[in-house]
């Protein structure tokens, strides 16, 4: 089995945020900084990471991305503030 991450990205202002799923993280993001990742990112130039999760299995990152993407953008806040507080870029770091 191969395992998942959930993750979420945003622009430059940390205006707008999206929640994906993805077994592959750094190949996924690096899809989002080309402008290659969705449609909506690309649409709103979201391709800063700034959160991320693992799972042992992909199926239970998108079980929980799925219950993220159901969050108030105020949870999600605070979720990526307590993870990364200066909303710094982490694509690096992976």
């Amino acid at each position: 089995m191969k395992g998942g991450f959930v993750y979420i990205v945003t622009n430059k202002y940390n205006t707008t945020l999206y929640t994906g799923a993805t077994s592959d993280l750094k190949e996924r993001v690096y899809d989002h900084k080309t402008g290659t990742g969705s449609d909506f990112t690309s649409k709103y130039k979201l391709n800063k990471l700034v959160w991320f999760d693992d799972f042992p299995t992909i199926e239970e990152a998108i079980h929980r991305e799925k219950q993220i993407k159901k969050w108030k953008r105020e949870w999600k806040m605070k979720m990526i503030t307590a993870f990364n507080p200066d909303f710094r870029d982490l694509y690096d770091d992976i």
